[in-house]
């Protein structure tokens, strides 16, 4: 980090933490407030398309081909009853693209954030409220590049069997968790442990969801067009990441928005 990025982020920190002590009710901690700003900062300038040399540096040995504009019309995929979102666990498409999706929130390498940042990678973050704990203001820098946050329930409670009480509670306290920590709603629901019953969709359609996302995991045989990928769970996110993207490349794939087609 050179010298002037430095002092631009203690100039932040230093802003909010003198905003919280004068009372401001916006916001719940100073790491957020400084995510946050960085996030509106990177969005007034046009990412730059990665080079080859940035594609070696994370080890990939050819760059990632480009993945197809967003689709004039998002995948329609089948309703599960009157007035339910889908569930969905691929999309039928027949672009040569997968989605890369991590869940729960314990993902903190900062190192992660650069890779996200210089390949442009379109990442899916489905958070827990209960696991991301402090850790927000990681997960705001993460979508200043480009990654998409959606919700995986407030404390990860297997959802299926409960009373629609306590999943309607589980669903709506994570999307406004989410809304007042980055000021958007979440589209996408995956349940946790992918476990879900009737009860689940119709709370999750009175939360706001739109689709009930499950998925496949990533290291579990040959990847197809529209594959949801379940990160691995791993410490060194970095390191599986990058053994993810050669698999994709090698068989003919590069990773999409999983937001532009659901």
């Amino acid at each position: 980090m050179t010298a002037r990025a430095r002092t631009l982020l203690a100039g932040l920190l230093a802003s909010a933490l003198l905003t919280g002590v004068t009372g401001c009710a916006q916001s719940v901690d100073p790491i957020e407030r400084l995510g946050k700003k960085a996030a509106e900062r990177v969005r007034t300038h046009a990412p730059q398309r990665p080079t080859a040399a940035t594609y070696r540096r994370w080890g990939l040995a050819a760059p990632l081909a480009a993945a197809p504009g967003r689709p004039d019309r998002r995948a329609a995929a089948p309703a599960a009853g009157p007035g339910l979102p889908p569930v969905v666990d691929h999309v039928p498409t027949r672009d040569k693209v997968v989605f890369m999706t991590y869940d729960d929130g314990a993902e903190r390498d900062p190192r992660f954030v650069d890779m996200v940042r210089e390949l442009r990678l379109p990442v899916s973050m489905f958070l827990t409220d209960s696991v991301v704990g402090p850790g927000y203001g990681h997960f705001a820098q993460l979508r200043a590049f480009g990654a998409s946050v959606q919700n995986h329930t407030l404390d990860h409670t297997s959802l299926r069997g409960l009373p629609y009480a306590g999943q309607r509670a589980e669903i709506c306290g994570q999307q406004e968790k989410l809304r007042h920590r980055f000021g958007i709603r979440p589209r996408l629901l995956r349940p946790p442990y992918g476990t879900y019953d009737t009860t689940t969709l119709r709370a999750a359609a009175d939360c706001g969801v739109s689709a009930v996302v499950l998925g496949r995991d990533a290291d579990a045989g040959r990847l197809h067009p529209g594959d949801i990928l379940l990160g691995p769970e791993e410490p060194d996110v970095t390191a599986t990441m990058t053994r993810l993207l050669r698999r994709i490349q090698s068989q003919g794939l590069t990773p999409a928005r999983l937001e532009d087609y659901l």
